[in-house]
């Protein structure tokens, strides 16, 4: 099945429906998500949000295709992604699904550059090509002169910022973004915003990003709240 889709004339990138995730523990049955069901619109800036053990990251998680749901769908592009085999769901993830996370989750024992490349290099792009959109994504963010470095030599804004280029590389349609400003100071969390909310507005990328932060809720197109894994609200920020 050819995983790479034209977004051109979509509005609806991604939808879910009744999507439920069961499992056994020690205590028993625990259901962290529970017919869980919205749809998100290409260019579309949402947040998830909600208290911790809410089922976020169990969200996130099957949004991104890591993780198969016990029972439910997600779409992308009219595509029911779980009824697709392990290989075609990693060319998926790959091709269309950028990640950012929280802790950058970057490789420290090699530079900033080959981080930004690794998605290249698994969806088989050229050693030129690869270098040459890595170093340029790395200028567009501001952090091209950090090439060379490791990541443990950057503050940690320039590290979000290399987890941010790293995202972009494989041009995403869809950007997960969990807690991406949750180990920031303020200002550099705003920097990071900012860069989302360009990447929205400007290159019409789908960002679904989880915060604990109600004020940077409130400034997304629109803010899922959930609540012992279902959804409690949704709310529109119409001043967006």
């Amino acid at each position: 099945m050819n995983t790479h889709y034209d977004y051109r004339y979509d509005t609806e990138t991604l939808k879910v429906e009744n999507l439920t995730k069961v499992y056994m523990s020690s205590m028993g049955k625990v259901v962290p998500l529970k017919n869980v069901s919205f749809s998100v619109n290409k260019g579309e800036f949402v947040s998830i949000v909600g208290p911790s053990g809410s089922g976020k990251s169990t969200l996130m998680n099957m949004l991104g295709a890591l993780d198969r749901p016990t029972s439910g769908k997600v779409f992308i592009n009219g595509i029911d992604i779980f009824t697709l085999n392990d290989s075609q769901l990693s060319t998926l993830r790959n091709n269309t699904i950028g990640f950012i996370f929280q802790s950058y989750n970057l490789i420290n024992r090699t530079t900033v550059l080959k981080n930004v490349e690794f998605p290249g290099i698994t969806g088989g792009m050229s050693d030129k090509d690869r270098r040459r959109r890595a170093i340029r994504i790395l200028g567009f963010l501001g952090i091209r002169d950090k090439a060379k470095f490791k990541p443990t030599n950057l503050s940690g804004g320039q590290q979000q910022r290399v987890a941010i280029a790293r995202a972009l590389m494989n041009n995403p349609k869809i950007i997960l973004a969990d807690e991406p400003t949750g180990n920031l100071d303020t200002k550099t969390g705003e920097d990071v915003f900012g860069l989302l909310t360009m990447l929205s507005n400007k290159f019409s990328r789908t960002i679904i990003m989880v915060t604990h932060n109600p004020d940077l809720a409130a400034r997304t197109d629109r803010a899922i709240h959930i609540r012992d894994g279902t959804i409690e609200k949704e709310v529109v920020n119409v001043e967006n």
